[in-house]
């Protein structure tokens, strides 16, 4: 089972929970499909330190990183590279949500959950994944500096 959204905003609890009712199938999938011993959640958080390549690399406070995307090109985008990861390691069920839109600092942008048979297929997936994602997705962010 794979599950690809983009969502408005913050990838708050409340956000997180309205793409579950949304998709209950797929999320249910995560846990309880047949053969899981293992399931990896991932969250990527907006941090206040980041290198200004304006301030010629010095560290700046950051505010929040506003991602802009084509929402049906980022999430062909993501349901390929989710499909390719998923076959690659083995996995049973992978759901990615990905912010568009101002997020803050301290807040999630992006969720990535993986299950599969075994603890190691998890891990490979969720470190091959993030690493595509910033190669290969149309998600595209701009800092907004204190």
């Amino acid at each position: 089972m794979i599950l690809a959204c983009i969502v408005q905003g913050p990838l708050t609890t409340e956000a997180q929970a309205r793409v579950r009712a949304a998709h209950a199938a797929a999320w249910e999938s995560l846990t309880f499909g047949g053969g899981v011993g293992a399931k990896l959640r991932f969250e990527g958080i907006v941090r206040r330190a980041e290198a200004d390549a304006e301030a010629e690399g010095r560290q700046r406070d950051l505010v929040a990183l506003d991602y802009q995307t084509y929402d049906p090109m980022a999430e062909r985008g993501l349901l390929s590279l989710a499909g390719e990861v998923a076959e690659r390691h083995g996995l049973k069920a992978i759901c990615v949500l990905h912010s568009r839109g101002r997020v803050g600092v301290g807040e999630v942008s992006f969720v990535l959950e993986v299950s599969a048979a075994h603890r190691g297929e998890t891990l490979a997936a969720v470190a091959d994944f993030v690493d595509r994602l910033k190669r290969d997705v149309p998600i595209w962010k701009r800092a907004v500096w204190a």
